[in-house]
């Protein structure tokens, strides 16, 4: 790469500004962590190359980011004055991947995507650039600013922060600036704003009503898709799956079944936990559980079908009594049971490998295993897993074939056993989150809890937990919610539950 060295710099920054703007209890702390982030986007960015300034430059050029300033202006200073909105446009923007992209040969620096391909996360991008605005300029006047609790900071800012820094020792320094540049950074950004925003006792109904709107929107465009067999976006290797198997997998507004699966598996969770809490009325609710079943139904995505079933299980376990703890546990086993039988069954019969019942998994797992133990301390830097693999196999396939698609084994290949350590600390930091969150709201916190299963338990079968911009607003929102009730609780009331916690 012919700019590596100001990627590198540029990744020393973004640690530094992550830890900065995740700790930070005071306004200079929060501004100063903002500017190293800015500065290092600027620098991951500008070491792509593309020509992006030279473009800018140009009167198109010009008139396209005057014109998207003032936009970004006019939603920063709406945000800045209504900051519970905060969360909730964060929620309606990351899902969406819009068929268009960054190209400097474009006159106006975006280009449409063709052949079902789907762009960057832009919508996401936007609103993330308007609550950091928001935010800093919130603190400039001099608003409380609330801090972040060190139960989620601190792994937060140790993770983000080494998975900069793994660029620095990085085999691939491309993929590293990419999933830096337009994931890491902007995530970090995204927790920072959402946990400080505001969060009135509306914010989680409204989260709530859009998310079952937006999973359902999903499931009604899927079953469109079902019946007409047309697709608006979708991977190359799926177009040739339809049309040589007999089912059709539909993609929805995502371009793959199983990112469309996990989408409207949070739909679920989300309704079966308001059930199990009884906040909302039953009957809608289940009406609109029926509905994302059957868009789910077509996804045909394995990996999402297994997350629904852990969430299910979990959210009877949690909620039910004894007679109903004592089902799931029975259902968990047979469950086991039957997916152990089905493989012993297909592998009896000859007809299929292990590697090709598990849909080419057994294999991946088994090549990144191979990076695992080639750097089991600091690991091959972030991105670098697909083309570690690739390498120490000898192959010719294209790189994608070799993405692990089971999160833990890739942070372990790219991050080492380090950052495994460090996922896991995140991981129970954010359980105990969710379980503080239930303590005082039900309904919030098995919301919440479900998605952040369902998520985890997806990511163990397909890509996508932590470059998912969902699961940080699930952990946002849980910071955001406990930080903002604890500031507005009866000052008797918060004494009290001090107490409590120091016995």
């Amino acid at each position: 790469m012919e700019h590596a060295d100001t990627a590198q710099l540029a990744a020393v920054g973004g640690a530094l500004g992550s830890i900065l703007v995740l700790l930070a209890r005071g306004r200079f702390t929060l501004l100063a962590g903002f500017v190293l982030l800015v500065a290092a986007e600027i620098g991951l960015a500008g070491s792509l190359g593309g020509g992006t300034v030279d473009k800018l430059s140009s009167p198109a050029g010009a008139v396209a980011g005057v014109a998207g300033l003032v936009l970004l202006g006019a939603a920063a200073a709406l945000l800045a004055r209504r900051p519970a909105l905060v969360s909730i446009a964060v929620l309606l923007a990351a899902p969406f991947r819009p068929p268009i992209s960054f190209d400097s040969s474009s006159r106006f620096l975006v280009s449409v995507a063709d052949d079902g391909r789907l762009g960057r996360l832009l919508p996401l991008y936007f609103v993330l650039a308007a609550t950091a605005a928001a935010l800093c300029w919130r603190a400039l006047r001099d608003h409380p600013l609330r801090p972040l609790p060190r139960a989620l900071s601190l792994p937060a800012a140790a993770f983000f922060a080494f998975a900069f820094l793994s660029l620095l020792w990085a085999d691939e320094i491309r993929p590293g600036v990419n999933l830096l540049a337009y994931f890491t950074l902007p995530f970090v950004v995204l927790l920072t704003t959402v946990a400080r925003a505001e969060f009135p006792d509306w914010v989680p109904r409204a989260l709530a009503a859009v998310a079952l709107s937006l999973a359902s929107l999903f499931a009604l465009v899927g079953l469109w898709q079902a019946a007409t067999h047309e697709l608006f976006f979708y991977a190359p290797n799926l177009a040739v799956s339809n049309a040589n198997t007999d089912y059709f997998r539909v993609t929805s507004l995502f371009g793959d079944p199983s990112l469309y699966g996990r989408h409207v598996v949070l739909g679920i969770g989300i309704a079966l936990s308001l059930l199990a809490a009884r906040r909302w009325r039953a009957w809608p609710l289940i009406g609109l559980v029926l509905v994302m079943w059957a868009g789910l139904l077509f996804s045909y995505s394995q990996s999402s079908m297994a997350a629904l079933l852990v969430v299910t299980l979990a959210l009877a376990l949690v909620t039910g009594d004894r007679r109903v703890r004592r089902a799931v546990g029975v259902l968990a086993l047979l469950a086991a049971l039957a997916a152990g039988g089905y493989v012993a069954v297909k592998l009896i019969d000859g007809k299929e490998s292990l590697n090709q019942i598990t849909s080419d998994r057994t294999e991946r797992v088994q090549e990144t295993l191979r990076v695992v133990e080639d750097d089991p301390v600091l690991g091959v830097g972030i991105g670098g897993q697909p083309a570690a693999s690739r390498r120490l196999a000898h192959s010719d396939q294209p790189t994608p074939a070799f993405v692990s698609h089971t999160t833990p084994l890739t942070v372990a290949a790219e991050l080492g056993v380090i950052g495994l350590a460090l996922y896991a600390w995140l991981l129970f930091g954010g359980v105990r989150l969710m379980v503080s969150v239930f303590r005082d709201d039900d309904a919030l916190g098995l919301a919440l809890g479900a998605c952040f299963l369902a998520l985890f338990v997806h990511a163990l079968f397909y890509s996508g937990f932590l470059e998912d911009p969902i699961t940080w607003l699930v952990l946002g929102v849980a910071a955001g919610w406990l930080t903002w009730h604890e500031a507005h609780r009866p000052a008797a009331e918060r004494s009290r539950l001090r107490s409590a916690t120091a016995l």
